[in-house]
C-alpha cells in the first residue's frame, strides 16, 4: 500500500533533525528517491543521515562521480547523484546493479535521469522551497510513510 506526508521543515535545524529518523527506519535494500531543485536540500538530508548513524567524515555531492559509498558498523549506504548523467546506459558502465543489491541501502538523487533502470523507490522525498524553510513530500510505502511521519509528529 502507498501512502504519502507532508512534512514542513522550517529551517535547516528541522531538515538535519530527519536524520536521526531515517536511520532507524532505512533498512539494508532500501531504494530511496531525492527530488527537488537544485539547492532544495537533497544532499543536506543525505549528510543529516550519515551523522544520525554517527559518521563523522567529509559528505560530498557525488556530482561528479555520480556515486559515493559509505560502509558503517551495520550497513553500507549508497548516495547517487545522477544530475549529470547524459544517458542512462553510463548507470550500466559503473554497475548499477551491484549497488542496489539487499544487503545496502540506496538515496538516489535525480532519479528521472535513470530511465527504466530503477526499480521503484521505498520511500521518495520531495524537498520544496517554502518561505521559511522547505516542504518535504513523503510518498512510498505505507509503512515507511507512516514511521517517518510518527517520528517527526509523535
Amino acid at each position: 500500500m502507498m501512502a504519502m506526508s507532508t512534512i514542513h521543515l522550517p529551517d535547516e535545524a528541522a531538515t538535519a533533525a530527519l536524520g536521526a529518523p531515517l536511520a532507524e527506519l532505512l533498512i539494508p535494500g532500501t531504494r530511496v528517491f531525492l527530488r527537488g531543485e537544485l539547492g532544495a536540500g537533497k544532499t543536506s538530508l543525505v549528510r543529516a543521515y550519515l551523522r544520525a548513524l554517527g559518521y563523522t567524515g567529509a559528505v560530498r555531492s557525488p556530482t561528479y562521480t555520480l556515486v559515493e559509498s559509505y560502509t558503517l558498523a551495520d550497513r553500507t549506504m549508497h548516495h547517487f547523484d545522477l544530475y549529470r548523467l547524459a544517458d542512462p546506459q553510463e548507470l550500466e558502465f559503473i554497475g548499477i546493479r551491484d549497488y542496489l543489491g539487499v544487503d545496502a541501502i540506496a538515496l538516489i538523487e535525480w532519479p528521472e535521469r535513470a530511465g527504466d533502470l530503477l526499480l521503484p523507490a521505498d520511500l521518495t522525498l520531495e524537498l520544496e522551497y517554502a518561505r521559511p524553510g522547505r516542504i518535504l513530500h513523503c510518498h512510498g510505502r505505507d509503512d515507511f510513510v507512516q514511521a517517518l511521519a510518527r517520528t517527526i509528529h509523535p
